[in-house]
Protein backbone atom coordinates (compact mmCIF):
# COMPACT_ATOMS: atom_id res chain seq x y z
CA UNK A 1 0.00 0.00 0.00
CA UNK A 2 1.12 3.48 -1.02
CA UNK A 3 1.80 5.69 1.70
CA UNK A 4 2.42 9.04 -0.28
CA UNK A 5 -1.02 10.04 0.49
CA UNK A 6 -1.42 9.42 3.66
CA UNK A 7 1.56 11.76 4.37
CA UNK A 8 -0.08 13.77 2.22
CA UNK A 9 -3.31 14.10 4.46
CA UNK A 10 -1.08 15.08 7.42
CA UNK A 11 1.19 17.46 5.84
CA UNK A 12 -1.63 19.15 5.15
CA UNK A 13 -3.00 18.99 8.58
CA UNK A 14 0.22 19.85 10.59
CA UNK A 15 0.68 22.60 7.77
CA UNK A 16 -2.48 24.16 8.10
CA UNK A 17 -1.65 24.45 11.69
CA UNK A 18 1.75 25.80 11.53
CA UNK A 19 0.43 28.56 9.09
CA UNK A 20 -2.64 29.35 11.35
CA UNK A 21 -0.20 29.54 14.33
CA UNK A 22 2.09 32.08 12.91
CA UNK A 23 -0.95 34.69 12.04
CA UNK A 24 -2.89 34.26 15.56
CA UNK A 25 0.17 34.30 17.16
CA UNK A 26 1.77 37.80 15.33
CA UNK A 27 -1.33 39.85 14.99
CA UNK A 28 -0.15 43.51 14.32
CA UNK A 29 -0.06 47.02 16.76
CA UNK A 30 -2.40 49.68 16.31
CA UNK A 31 -5.87 47.90 16.71
CA UNK A 32 -7.85 45.26 17.54
CA UNK A 33 -7.57 42.40 16.18
CA UNK A 34 -10.35 40.42 14.76
CA UNK A 35 -12.35 38.42 17.47
CA UNK A 36 -11.70 34.68 16.35
CA UNK A 37 -7.97 35.58 16.08
CA UNK A 38 -8.05 36.44 19.11
CA UNK A 39 -8.16 33.61 22.22
CA UNK A 40 -11.16 33.28 24.43
CA UNK A 41 -10.49 35.89 27.27
CA UNK A 42 -10.88 32.99 29.63
CA UNK A 43 -14.10 30.48 29.65
CA UNK A 44 -15.07 29.45 26.27
CA UNK A 45 -13.65 28.51 22.66
CA UNK A 46 -12.83 30.69 19.39
CA UNK A 47 -10.96 28.97 16.56
CA UNK A 48 -7.54 30.25 17.88
CA UNK A 49 -7.35 28.24 20.58
CA UNK A 50 -7.46 24.98 18.33
CA UNK A 51 -4.23 26.27 16.61
CA UNK A 52 -2.00 24.67 19.88
CA UNK A 53 -3.69 21.66 20.27
CA UNK A 54 -4.01 20.73 16.82
CA UNK A 55 -0.07 20.93 16.48
CA UNK A 56 0.08 18.19 19.55
CA UNK A 57 -2.46 16.32 17.43
CA UNK A 58 0.04 16.27 15.14
CA UNK A 59 3.06 15.48 16.49
CA UNK A 60 1.18 12.21 17.66
CA UNK A 61 0.12 11.72 14.02
CA UNK A 62 3.91 12.02 13.03
CA UNK A 63 4.51 9.56 15.89
CA UNK A 64 2.33 6.54 14.61
CA UNK A 65 4.75 6.69 11.93
CA UNK A 66 8.25 7.08 13.38
CA UNK A 67 7.88 5.22 16.32
CA UNK A 68 7.70 1.56 13.96
CA UNK A 69 11.69 2.71 13.42
CA UNK A 70 11.94 1.88 17.45
CA UNK A 71 11.20 -2.06 17.50
CA UNK A 72 14.53 -2.69 15.35
CA UNK A 73 16.75 -0.46 18.37
CA UNK A 74 17.70 -1.42 21.39
CA UNK A 75 16.10 -0.14 24.80
CA UNK A 76 18.90 1.74 25.59
CA UNK A 77 19.03 4.13 22.37
CA UNK A 78 15.08 4.35 22.21
CA UNK A 79 15.23 6.13 25.30
CA UNK A 80 18.12 8.22 24.51
CA UNK A 81 16.37 9.32 21.50
CA UNK A 82 13.47 10.29 23.29
CA UNK A 83 14.83 12.42 25.85
CA UNK A 84 17.62 13.39 23.92
CA UNK A 85 14.75 15.03 21.60
CA UNK A 86 12.72 16.14 24.50
CA UNK A 87 15.76 17.87 26.28
CA UNK A 88 16.01 19.52 23.09
CA UNK A 89 13.02 21.11 21.85
CA UNK A 90 12.90 22.00 25.72
CA UNK A 91 16.16 23.77 25.52
CA UNK A 92 15.67 25.13 22.60
CA UNK A 93 11.72 26.72 23.94
CA UNK A 94 13.67 28.25 26.33
CA UNK A 95 16.05 29.92 24.93
CA UNK A 96 13.60 31.44 22.80
CA UNK A 97 11.43 33.13 25.64
CA UNK A 98 15.47 34.65 26.50
CA UNK A 99 16.87 35.50 23.46
CA UNK A 100 18.47 38.16 22.63
CA UNK A 101 19.64 37.66 26.02
CA UNK A 102 19.76 41.24 26.22
CA UNK A 103 17.74 44.15 26.63
CA UNK A 104 17.99 48.31 26.84
CA UNK A 105 17.60 49.61 30.54
CA UNK A 106 16.35 53.30 31.39
CA UNK A 107 19.89 54.50 30.89
CA UNK A 108 19.23 52.53 27.21
CA UNK A 109 22.29 51.09 28.10
CA UNK A 110 22.53 47.23 26.88
CA UNK A 111 22.51 44.38 29.32
CA UNK A 112 21.94 41.01 30.00
CA UNK A 113 18.35 39.64 30.66
CA UNK A 114 18.70 38.34 34.41
CA UNK A 115 17.97 34.12 34.35
CA UNK A 116 15.54 34.91 37.11
CA UNK A 117 13.21 36.20 35.41
CA UNK A 118 13.72 33.84 32.31
CA UNK A 119 10.02 32.37 31.53
CA UNK A 120 10.19 28.57 31.94
CA UNK A 121 7.19 26.87 30.49
CA UNK A 122 6.19 27.60 27.28
CA UNK A 123 4.90 26.69 23.65
CA UNK A 124 7.63 24.41 22.71
CA UNK A 125 8.05 22.92 26.21
CA UNK A 126 5.09 21.97 26.27
CA UNK A 127 5.33 20.35 23.28
CA UNK A 128 8.39 18.94 24.67
CA UNK A 129 7.00 17.46 27.53
CA UNK A 130 3.94 16.31 25.76
CA UNK A 131 6.16 14.52 23.03
CA UNK A 132 8.39 12.83 25.69
CA UNK A 133 5.66 11.27 28.56
CA UNK A 134 3.61 10.34 25.42
CA UNK A 135 6.53 7.95 23.33
CA UNK A 136 7.68 6.59 26.49
CA UNK A 137 4.11 5.40 27.29
CA UNK A 138 3.20 4.10 24.09
CA UNK A 139 6.83 2.69 23.99
CA UNK A 140 6.77 1.05 27.17
CA UNK A 141 3.26 0.25 28.11
CA UNK A 142 -0.01 -1.43 26.57
CA UNK A 143 -2.47 0.04 24.74
CA UNK A 144 -4.82 -0.75 26.87
CA UNK A 145 -2.65 0.87 29.92
CA UNK A 146 -1.86 4.20 27.76
CA UNK A 147 -5.60 4.44 27.52
CA UNK A 148 -6.45 3.93 31.46
CA UNK A 149 -3.55 6.74 32.15
CA UNK A 150 -5.10 8.96 29.26
CA UNK A 151 -8.58 8.55 31.40
CA UNK A 152 -6.93 8.86 34.68
CA UNK A 153 -4.85 12.60 33.95
CA UNK A 154 -8.12 13.95 32.58
CA UNK A 155 -10.52 12.67 35.65
CA UNK A 156 -7.39 13.39 37.89
CA UNK A 157 -6.96 16.89 36.55
CA UNK A 158 -10.50 17.44 37.17
CA UNK A 159 -10.75 16.35 40.40
CA UNK A 160 -6.91 17.90 41.44
CA UNK A 161 -8.71 21.15 40.14
CA UNK A 162 -12.14 20.95 41.85
CA UNK A 163 -10.67 19.73 45.30
CA UNK A 164 -7.82 22.69 45.18
CA UNK A 165 -9.32 25.68 44.27
CA UNK A 166 -11.94 27.30 41.88
CA UNK A 167 -11.82 27.64 38.07
CA UNK A 168 -10.75 31.73 38.12
CA UNK A 169 -6.97 32.74 36.96
CA UNK A 170 -6.15 33.39 40.32
CA UNK A 171 -7.86 30.95 41.91
CA UNK A 172 -7.01 27.89 40.83
CA UNK A 173 -4.62 25.16 41.39
CA UNK A 174 -2.47 25.29 38.93
CA UNK A 175 -1.39 29.08 39.52
CA UNK A 176 -0.91 28.05 43.11
CA UNK A 177 1.40 24.68 42.14
CA UNK A 178 3.58 27.33 39.16
CA UNK A 179 4.15 29.40 42.16
CA UNK A 180 5.50 26.70 44.48
CA UNK A 181 7.28 24.72 41.59
CA UNK A 182 9.36 27.65 39.46
CA UNK A 183 8.07 30.87 41.40
CA UNK A 184 6.42 33.90 39.90
CA UNK A 185 9.51 35.27 38.52
CA UNK A 186 9.60 31.89 35.62
CA UNK A 187 6.09 32.67 35.00
CA UNK A 188 4.06 33.95 32.05
CA UNK A 189 2.86 37.68 32.82
CA UNK A 190 1.01 38.78 29.65
CA UNK A 191 -2.27 38.17 31.50
CA UNK A 192 -0.90 41.19 33.65
CA UNK A 193 -0.38 39.22 36.67
CA UNK A 194 2.12 35.76 37.14
CA UNK A 195 0.00 32.69 35.18
CA UNK A 196 1.24 30.33 32.77
CA UNK A 197 -1.42 29.31 30.43
CA UNK A 198 1.00 26.35 29.77
CA UNK A 199 2.24 25.34 33.68
CA UNK A 200 2.77 22.10 35.05
CA UNK A 201 -0.20 20.85 36.30
CA UNK A 202 -2.01 21.38 32.64
CA UNK A 203 0.45 19.65 30.96
CA UNK A 204 -1.21 16.02 31.97
CA UNK A 205 -4.67 16.87 30.02
CA UNK A 206 -2.30 18.50 27.08
CA UNK A 207 -0.42 14.45 26.81
CA UNK A 208 -3.54 13.43 25.62
CA UNK A 209 -3.88 15.65 22.75
CA UNK A 210 -1.00 13.76 21.76
CA UNK A 211 -1.74 10.35 22.61
CA UNK A 212 -5.38 10.31 20.99
CA UNK A 213 -3.32 12.26 17.56
CA UNK A 214 -1.01 9.19 17.74
CA UNK A 215 -4.16 6.39 17.60
CA UNK A 216 -5.42 8.09 15.01
CA UNK A 217 -2.17 8.03 13.00
CA UNK A 218 -1.65 4.19 13.89
CA UNK A 219 -5.56 3.70 12.14
CA UNK A 220 -4.45 5.53 8.82
CA UNK A 221 -1.35 3.48 8.85
CA UNK A 222 -2.79 -0.10 9.91
CA UNK A 223 -6.04 0.18 8.06
CA UNK A 224 -5.39 3.00 5.20
CA UNK A 225 -7.57 5.35 3.89
CA UNK A 226 -10.81 3.60 3.39
CA UNK A 227 -14.36 4.50 4.03
CA UNK A 228 -14.14 2.70 7.14
CA UNK A 229 -11.50 4.75 8.62
CA UNK A 230 -12.56 7.72 7.50
CA UNK A 231 -16.07 6.70 9.26
CA UNK A 232 -14.64 5.50 12.71
CA UNK A 233 -11.99 8.79 12.67
CA UNK A 234 -15.47 10.73 12.09
CA UNK A 235 -17.23 9.04 14.51
CA UNK A 236 -14.60 9.22 17.07
CA UNK A 237 -14.46 12.55 16.68
CA UNK A 238 -18.18 13.55 17.47
CA UNK A 239 -18.01 10.64 20.48
CA UNK A 240 -15.31 13.25 21.64
CA UNK A 241 -17.19 16.37 20.99
CA UNK A 242 -20.62 14.81 22.96
CA UNK A 243 -18.47 14.18 26.02
CA UNK A 244 -17.11 17.59 26.14
CA UNK A 245 -19.95 19.47 25.62
CA UNK A 246 -21.49 17.92 28.90
CA UNK A 247 -18.55 18.17 30.62
CA UNK A 248 -18.17 21.59 29.82
CA UNK A 249 -21.24 21.84 31.92
CA UNK A 250 -19.18 20.84 35.05
CA UNK A 251 -15.41 21.95 34.12
CA UNK A 252 -15.91 24.66 31.74
CA UNK A 253 -13.94 24.66 28.51
CA UNK A 254 -11.10 26.65 28.92
CA UNK A 255 -7.66 27.11 26.71
CA UNK A 256 -5.68 28.37 29.28
CA UNK A 257 -6.18 25.99 31.95
CA UNK A 258 -6.22 23.12 29.48
CA UNK A 259 -9.43 21.50 30.89
CA UNK A 260 -10.14 18.35 30.42
CA UNK A 261 -13.42 19.48 28.54
CA UNK A 262 -11.33 21.62 26.54
CA UNK A 263 -8.65 18.45 25.51
CA UNK A 264 -11.94 16.23 24.10
CA UNK A 265 -13.52 18.81 22.51
CA UNK A 266 -10.63 19.90 20.54
CA UNK A 267 -9.41 16.63 19.83
CA UNK A 268 -12.87 15.78 18.69
CA UNK A 269 -12.49 18.67 15.98
CA UNK A 270 -9.22 17.69 14.89
CA UNK A 271 -10.32 13.83 14.54
CA UNK A 272 -12.94 15.36 12.01
CA UNK A 273 -10.33 17.46 10.41
CA UNK A 274 -8.45 14.44 9.53
CA UNK A 275 -10.92 12.47 8.72
CA UNK A 276 -12.42 15.36 6.08
CA UNK A 277 -8.72 15.93 4.44
CA UNK A 278 -8.37 12.20 4.24
CA UNK A 279 -11.37 11.76 1.76
CA UNK A 280 -11.12 14.94 0.03
CA UNK A 281 -7.30 14.10 -0.49
CA UNK A 282 -7.86 10.29 -0.80
CA UNK A 283 -11.55 9.88 -1.90
CA UNK A 284 -12.28 12.34 -4.45
CA UNK A 285 -8.71 12.93 -5.55
CA UNK A 286 -9.48 16.81 -5.28
CA UNK A 287 -5.68 17.60 -5.02
CA UNK A 288 -4.42 20.85 -6.47
CA UNK A 289 -2.15 23.67 -5.83
CA UNK A 290 -3.60 24.52 -2.54
CA UNK A 291 -2.40 21.28 -0.94
CA UNK A 292 1.42 22.56 -1.81
CA UNK A 293 1.13 25.29 -0.14
CA UNK A 294 0.45 23.79 3.48
CA UNK A 295 3.01 20.99 2.21
CA UNK A 296 5.45 23.34 2.81
CA UNK A 297 4.90 24.42 6.04
CA UNK A 298 4.11 20.80 7.57
CA UNK A 299 7.62 19.66 6.12
CA UNK A 300 9.64 22.16 8.23
CA UNK A 301 7.26 23.05 10.89
CA UNK A 302 10.05 23.22 13.93
CA UNK A 303 12.12 25.82 11.63
CA UNK A 304 9.17 27.68 10.30
CA UNK A 305 8.13 28.30 13.75
CA UNK A 306 11.13 29.29 15.19
CA UNK A 307 11.25 31.65 11.99
CA UNK A 308 7.90 33.37 12.78
CA UNK A 309 9.19 34.33 16.48
CA UNK A 310 12.51 35.11 15.78
CA UNK A 311 11.66 37.84 12.94
CA UNK A 312 9.43 39.65 15.21
CA UNK A 313 11.59 39.06 18.37
CA UNK A 314 14.30 41.27 16.01
CA UNK A 315 11.43 43.57 14.99
CA UNK A 316 10.79 44.41 18.80
CA UNK A 317 14.54 44.82 19.52
CA UNK A 318 16.03 47.98 18.31
CA UNK A 319 14.01 51.41 17.95
CA UNK A 320 12.98 54.04 15.82
CA UNK A 321 13.79 58.22 16.43
CA UNK A 322 10.75 57.83 18.12
CA UNK A 323 11.32 55.51 20.47
CA UNK A 324 8.78 53.03 18.48
CA UNK A 325 9.83 49.62 17.89
CA UNK A 326 10.76 48.55 14.10
CA UNK A 327 7.26 46.29 14.58
CA UNK A 328 5.27 49.21 16.21
CA UNK A 329 6.62 51.45 13.40
CA UNK A 330 6.09 48.95 10.72
CA UNK A 331 2.62 48.50 11.56
CA UNK A 332 1.81 52.34 12.43
CA UNK A 333 3.24 53.36 9.62
CA UNK A 334 2.59 50.96 6.87
CA UNK A 335 -0.36 48.86 7.44
CA UNK A 336 -2.35 50.71 9.49
CA UNK A 337 -2.08 53.38 7.07
CA UNK A 338 -2.86 51.24 4.51
CA UNK A 339 -5.83 49.79 5.99
CA UNK A 340 -6.87 51.04 9.72
CA UNK A 341 -8.07 48.29 12.07
CA UNK A 342 -8.13 44.74 12.52
CA UNK A 343 -7.77 44.02 8.73
CA UNK A 344 -4.42 45.53 8.87
CA UNK A 345 -3.28 43.90 12.28
CA UNK A 346 -3.88 40.84 10.22
CA UNK A 347 -2.58 41.82 6.83
CA UNK A 348 0.64 42.36 8.78
CA UNK A 349 0.71 38.45 10.14
CA UNK A 350 -0.10 37.34 6.53
CA UNK A 351 2.88 39.44 5.39
CA UNK A 352 4.92 37.66 8.07
CA UNK A 353 3.35 34.07 7.33
CA UNK A 354 3.86 34.34 3.56
CA UNK A 355 7.67 35.28 4.26
CA UNK A 356 8.07 32.19 6.08
CA UNK A 357 6.66 30.37 3.34
CA UNK A 358 8.64 31.95 0.96
CA UNK A 359 12.03 30.61 3.18
CA UNK A 360 9.75 27.37 3.45
CA UNK A 361 9.56 26.91 0.10
CA UNK A 362 13.26 27.38 -0.82
CA UNK A 363 14.60 25.03 1.97
CA UNK A 364 11.51 22.01 0.29
CA UNK A 365 12.80 22.60 -2.91
CA UNK A 366 16.60 22.02 -1.67
CA UNK A 367 15.44 19.42 0.23
CA UNK A 368 16.67 20.93 3.73
CA UNK A 369 14.75 19.52 6.45
CA UNK A 370 15.66 20.66 9.91
CA UNK A 371 15.14 17.98 12.57
CA UNK A 372 15.83 17.67 16.58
Amino acid sequence: MSTTQRFTALDVFRGMTVCFMIIVNNQGSGAEAYAPLEHAAWNGFTPTDLVFPSFLFAVGNAMAFTMPKFQSMDQSAVLMKILKRTFMIFLIGYLLYWFPFVKQNELNQWVMKPVETTRIFGVLQRIALCYGAASLMIYYLSKRTVTVLSVAFLVGYWLMMYLGGDYTMLGNLQIKVDKWLIGEGHMYKGEGVPFDPEGFLSTFPSIVNVIIGYYAGVLLREKGKEYETITKLLLSGAILLAIAYCWNYSFPLNKKLWTSSFTLYTCGIDLMLISLLVYVLDKTHYRKDWTNFFEVFGKNPLFIYLLSDFVPIMLNLFKDAQSRTYEEAINLDFFQKLAPGPFGAFLYSAVLMLFCWVVGYWMDKRKVYVRV
